[in-house]
């Protein structure tokens, strides 16, 4: 079985950065999601893709996959510049272009 490693992006529906600390191992789909004839609802026979393992740190995760024989690749994390910024700047003086309404 193949498994991915990563650490997850921040959604658009989060404000705060509070769940991204945890590194995730999910498993690679192995079955092809398909409409149901009756109802048309997509699903698949691959349970696996449900599963979503959460990790402190990457050598966890790492380890757990060697130890389960799991092929894995890792998605390393993208680092976020935080630029800090204050109301204030706003109606500074030496402002690029000038504060209007």
């Amino acid at each position: 079985m193949e498994v991915r490693i990563f650490k997850p992006a921040k959604t658009a529906m989060q404000s705060g950065r509070n769940n991204l600390k945890k590194w995730v191992l999910e498993f690679e789909p192995t079955d092809r999601a398909a409409a149901d004839q009756l109802m048309g609802w997509v699903g698949s026979a691959d349970t696996n893709k449900q599963v979503q393992l959460k990790f402190e740190t990457k050598d966890e995760a790492i380890a757990y996959a060697t130890k389960r024989g799991f092929a894995y690749t890792i998605s390393e994390e993208k680092v976020r510049k935080i630029k800090p910024k204050a109301y204030a700047d706003n109606f500074a003086a030496d402002r690029l272009f000038p504060w209007t309404h």
